[in-house]
């Protein structure tokens, strides 16, 4: 970054004259920021010319009725100065996201956009895996993507599995298998795990994964053609027939999906739509001629903006982080200060304007869907408001859960609703050490502490409400814990399972405003309150059942044998191979050891030892 300089324009208790700031500013690129009196940001923009572009506000009419609103509050502007206007840009988008301006169209969201990996762990040994990927890269795995959903990118990989029958299963699950799983009896791997496919041959299949994830299909095809006819040549029809199924089954799904594409295209289609005064940018991805599906993105600011105005927010955003393809079709064009570096334009032909009118007829539907959810998230927490005698509507609910398997890894799960809808980036999973395996009232006491702690200190919020799935007792635990901490005010709420864990059935504990209830709280099944408490318990116990499952495979998965010396991996997947798993290891003898090859008595003395 370059070394910036910063430059006022007045105090708050004087008037902005902006005659008498344009006539010092710099022609240099930078970022301008606009100053409320009380030296709020109210916007944040960049500029390939910051005088020329700052000029523009305050002498061009024209604007939109929130820039129009926005320069009636302008007391003061800062601006810095930067080398270039990719500086600017990046500039631009951190203090956007640091200060979240009230005019500026921030577009960011909590969740990533997900990838095809292929590598794993160490780059996946001989033998690279193909896995699904949010979230940061490792540097020895290699990725394709992004991808506008997570259902383009397991369809993507369900077909790659279909196609080229590369493994999937985890590092632990692989080193450790001793016969084919039922990806390869269902025709979806070549169980490498239990060397029924060489390293020669798996690379090759994974070339031809690699070639069809950067779209050069036709040389995926070409390749899987010349194997078919060498197969049939050398006799060898088995095979040939495998591959003949292999270039069928992607030729009829590119034919599905070509979407009358006569091109390997990569291309974007970004189109902005405002219904009701609610802005929303729908992205769609094309790669290699497929139509991979969209993505609908909703402003988490500025929702009034108009359609050129949010297009060109998203797209500034957007491509700072993701990988710009070599064209990015627009249904607003032409658009002021278009990113440098962004080839976008709009539709040339009749296939790009079919591809932007499905794009707009998406985002439509994406508002009212959203409109619609609004509606009956609203009606559900007034609802909920109203059955406990809140003084309004619970914004924040957070609800906890406990999940072990008799007392083993336990994690307890705490889920956010916010305003009636689930906020994922907000979930926390609390690992639970030093209670008594099995002791859940331990555990609750244990998650709600640490949870709540920040929120006696101020460092977090506190939520409106809280949900505690589990009974009377669990709920008792979390009302001396609120006590504990001085946050006796927090209402909360115990939901215990009905007879026979009937859905529809639960016993609800309420604590109030005004203390506890006198006696269990039950909802109807039709009430809009109680399908909301449901839908969050429920999730609860979903994220905690993951994250229990997930514990209790990494503890398990790391065998004893590991820390044996003299015991690599080839001779504890041999010990594993013949005696049918790690118990069948424990269960053996010296003697018993020493008849596997390459296993001294010194060293079956030693592994009979660490096993007991």
């Amino acid at each position: 970054m370059s070394s910036a300089r910063s430059v006022t324009s007045s105090t708050p208790e004087s008037p902005f004259d902006a005659k008498e700031f344009l006539a010092s500013l710099t022609e240099a690129p930078g970022v301008y920021r606009m100053l409320a009196t009380d030296r709020a940001v109210l916007y944040v923009g960049k500029a390939k010319n910051l005088k020329k572009r700052v000029a523009s506000y305050f002498t061009k009419g024209g604007h939109s009725p929130r820039i129009a609103l926005m320069l009636q509050q302008v007391a003061a502007m800062e601006v810095t100065a930067t080398r270039s206007e990719a500086e600017a840009l990046i500039l631009e988008i951190t203090l956007i996201t640091k200060l979240a301006p009230k005019y500026n169209i921030l577009f960011r969201d909590d969740k990533s956009y997900p990838y095809i990996g292929i590598g794993g762990k160490d780059g996946g040994g001989d033998f690279p895996r193909l896995f699904y990927h949010r979230g940061a890269f490792e540097k020895k795995s290699e990725y394709f993507g992004p991808f506008p959903n997570g259902l383009a990118v397991r369809e993507s990989i369900q077909l790659i599995q279909k196609t080229f029958l590369l493994r999937t299963c985890e590092e632990s699950v692989f080193a450790n298998r001793s016969r084919p799983c039922l990806m390869h009896q269902i025709k979806r791997c070549k169980a490498p795990c239990v060397g029924l496919i060489s390293k020669q041959d798996y690379a090759a299949d994974l070339r031809l994964a690699q070639l069809f994830l950067r779209g050069r299909y036709g040389e995926v095809i070409d390749g899987l053609t010349r194997q078919m006819e060498e197969s049939a040549h050398d006799l060898r029809f088995e095979e040939a027939a495998a591959v003949r199924d292999q270039i069928r089954a992607l030729q009829a799904v590119l034919h599905r999906q070509y979407v009358s594409s006569t091109r390997d295209a990569d291309v974007d289609i970004v189109a902005a739509v405002v219904e009701r005064g609610e802005l929303c940018v729908n992205l769609a991805m094309v790669r290699g001629g497929l139509h991979l599906g969209d993505r609908a993105c909703f402003p988490r600011s500025a929702p009034e903006a108009e359609a050129a105005e949010g297009l060109a927010a998203f797209l500034e955003q957007h491509y700072a982080e993701q990988p710009l393809p070599p064209r990015v079709i627009l249904s607003e064009y032409p658009i002021e200060d278009l990113p440098e570096g962004i080839n976008g334009g709009s539709p040339k032909n009749e296939m790009e304007r079919a591809w932007v009118e499905m794009a707009l007829n998406n985002a439509r539907l994406a508002v009212l869907a959203r409109r619609q959810a609004k509606s009956r998230s609203s009606g559900r927490l007034a609802a909920l408001q109203e059955a406990l005698g809140l003084p309004e509507p619970p914004r924040r609910i957070e609800c906890f859960d406990i999940s072990h398997t008799m007392g083993e890894a336990t994690v307890a799960s705490c889920v956010v609703c916010v305003d009636g809808a689930m906020k994922n980036g907000d979930y926390r999973r609390f690992n639970i050490e030093g209670i008594q395996p099995g002791d859940d009232y331990a555990a609750m006491r244990q998650a709600l502490t640490r949870r709540y702690e920040k929120v006696a200190t101020g460092d977090t919020a506190a939520p409106d409400l809280v949900l505690i799935d589990g009974g009377k007792g669990q709920h008792r635990i979390a009302r001396d814990v609120f006590a504990e901490l001085g946050l006796d005010h927090l209402p909360s709420i115990g939901v215990a399972k009905g007879e026979e864990r009937k859905p529809g059935l639960e016993t609800l504990f309420v604590h109030g405003p005004s203390g506890p209830r006198d006696l269990p709280l039950q909802l109807g099944m039709d009430h809009a309150g109680f399908h909301l408490i449901q839908e969050i318990r429920d999730e609860a116990h979903r994220f905690a059942i993951v994250g229990h499952r997930a514990r209790r495979a990494k503890a398990r998965g790391h065998s004893k044998l590991e820390g044996v010396a003299g015991v690599g991996p080839a001779r504890r997947k041999k010990l594993l191979a013949q005696f049918g798993g790690l118990d069948g290891v424990k269960a053996a003898t010296v003697e018993d050891l020493c008849r596997i090859d390459g296993i001294s008595r010194r060293l079956a003395e030693e592994i009979h030892k660490a096993l007991r």
